[in-house]
């Protein structure tokens, strides 16, 4: 799914809880990949996946049993 980011930021903008930054690593079109740098804030509110243009995230709802 990296390979699909173009560094837009919108994910990183609209983030409620600014868990999404962009990393050192280039994906093969030389674009920096979007990563999640404060992983432990995300609620999966799916704001990412809403904003996302290139369809970069996959919603995965966890199971809290």
């Amino acid at each position: 799914m990296e390979e699909r980011c173009k560094a837009c930021g919108l994910c990183i903008h609209f983030c409620p809880k600014k868990v999404l930054d962009l990393s050192n690593k280039r994906n093969k079109q030389g674009y920096k990949v979007i990563y999640p740098k404060y992983p432990e804030r995300c609620n999966i509110c799916g704001i990412c996946y809403l904003m996302c243009p290139d369809v970069v995230f996959i919603m995965d709802k966890k199971d809290e049993s």
